[in-house]
């Protein structure tokens, strides 16, 4: 195995601690049987064109350390506001103050005109997670988030509670063997999909490289909150689906748009910081002017990553109906983590930037779910402008990852399960329903904001295993 020494990764340009320790770690795990002048002309290829190898997994890490060198002269620096624009918090007394000062830092942005925080608000990266912004011509990718068009979608299906107890054996089997989750690997069967055919993959070096992780990772989900689950929905008298009000089988599903849109978010945030110079706090909330050639580039590619995480949502669905011999009678879905151009109630055309938030316009249907034992809500939006037009997309946080996983067990997990009559494959501590806040108290404080048309209730959920 041909393992370089520090002074030969020096030699070639890898002079800081963060970068050897990933060459030398890639090395063993991909390429322990290379030649050391194989390694040498691909570290050197890596540090030269570091976009080139965002693509694979094998290079990502290491290339994804250099992107920091973006070399763009043309920059401008900007000062915060020091009098925000218009704010409005719904469910203030369920979201701690450190996420109210977050959403406080993004509001002094000097391209945002309007914003509002959700009730399942906590903090996020860049944009806390339920928070949703108005911008300038302008869009802020830190605000979009990493998971660019994260997704629900819900397939109500025309079986009963009799199903369950019949075929659940078929039903494990099914999620097990067409749903996959984590960072790496795929489904046994590589999935189709007419979105990766789309001209958009050419219109960029950026994704025309990552087209092969695209198409690899096609109909699958990530880690953390994503999940796959079938369960009962009961529809309500005169829903929005013209489906009689009775309880229906489900299949509900939430994730993104995988390595696609990370590669995406962590690219355009550096052109962004690297152009709009802002105060350290504020660094990373960067924006692209929609009018540069980058802000474009971000726009169109924002968009296919949307497409492509509908797409992963349509394999996931089409594959479990079909190998249990089911059809779906109607399909809900709606983006969050996502940036739309829209029009604020005095007629001017904004980007509104919703991270962890789903558009309630008037009339729109959306899921809003609770955690693996709790409801979720098929709801209709008011298409209210204090909100700017959202609502939450799930309980929310009451309790970080690590948090959750310091304060409980598997064992305390599978008592929470059983008393609710969900079975769990996958899944880990870190989602435990105690973790969540309380969706009830959750939709109460949204009323205003959407109509619900009916509720769902989690029975058999296939989850990551970190």
């Amino acid at each position: 195995m041909s393992i370089l020494k520090t002074k030969e990764l020096s030699k070639i340009g890898y002079t800081n601690d963060k970068a050897r320790s990933l060459a030398i770690n890639m090395i063993s795990r991909y390429f322990k049987h290379h030649s050391k002048s194989q390694i040498i002309e691909l570290l050197t290829a890596i540090l030269n064109q570091p976009e080139n190898y965002m693509a694979e997994e094998a290079t990502e890490k290491l290339a994804a350390t250099f992107m920091d060198e973006v070399k763009v002269c043309d920059f401008q620096t900007h000062r915060l506001l020091q009098e925000s624009g218009q704010l409005k918090v719904y469910g203030g007394k369920g979201i701690d103050e450190s996420t109210k000062k977050q959403m406080e830092l993004v509001m002094s942005l000097p391209v945002v005109l309007q914003g509002a925080l959700m009730p399942d608000a906590h903090t996020g990266y860049g944009l806390p997670i339920g928070g949703v912004v108005a911008a300038d011509n302008a869009v802020i990718p830190y605000a979009v988030g990493v998971d660019i068009g994260c997704r629900m979608a819900l397939s109500v299906i025309d079986e009963s509670d009799s199903f369950f107890k019949r075929y659940s054996h078929h039903m494990k089997v099914a999620l097990k063997q067409w749903t996959h989750f984590g960072m790496e690997g795929g489904l046994e069967v590589p999935a189709e999909h007419e979105v990766l055919d789309s001209a958009l993959f050419q219109e960029t070096e950026l994704l025309r490289k990552l087209q092969g992780k695209a198409y690899r990772q096609l109909g699958t989900s990530g880690g953390g909150n994503h999940f796959v689950e079938f369960g009962e929905i009961e529809l309500y008298e005169g829903n929005s689906l013209r489906l009689p009000a009775k309880k229906y089988m489900g299949l509900l599903s939430h994730s993104g748009s995988r390595g696609l849109g990370a590669n995406l978010a962590e690219y355009y945030t550096r052109i962004a910081m690297n152009t709009c110079k802002l105060p350290r706090e504020a660094a990373r909330l960067a924006w692209l002017d929609l009018n540069t050639q980058a802000g474009q580039e971000y726009w169109l590619s924002m968009n296919l990553a949307g497409d492509y995480a509908k797409a992963c949502h349509d394999v996931i669905h089409a594959s479990l109906l079909k190998s249990l011999g089911l059809q779906s009678l109607a399909k809900v879905e709606n983006h969050h983590n996502f940036a739309w151009k829209e029009q604020m109630e005095d007629g001017r055309e904004v980007i509104v930037h919703r991270k962890g938030a789903t558009p309630a316009h008037d009339g729109a249907l959306g899921i809003i779910p609770g955690s693996m034992t709790t409801a979720a809500y098929l709801v209709k939006g008011k298409g209210i402008g204090n909100s700017l037009n959202s609502a939450a997309h799930g309980a929310g946080r009451a309790m970080s990852r690590k948090k959750a996983k310091e304060s409980s067990t598997a064992s305390d997990l599978k008592k929470v399960l059983s008393r609710a009559g969900v079975t769990l494959i996958g899944g880990s501590v870190e989602e435990n329903p105690k973790a969540y806040k309380d969706i009830e108290l959750v939709m109460a404080a949204q009323k205003d904001l959407v109509d619900i048309e009916g509720r769902f209730m989690p029975r058999m959920v296939r989850m990551n295993k970190d």
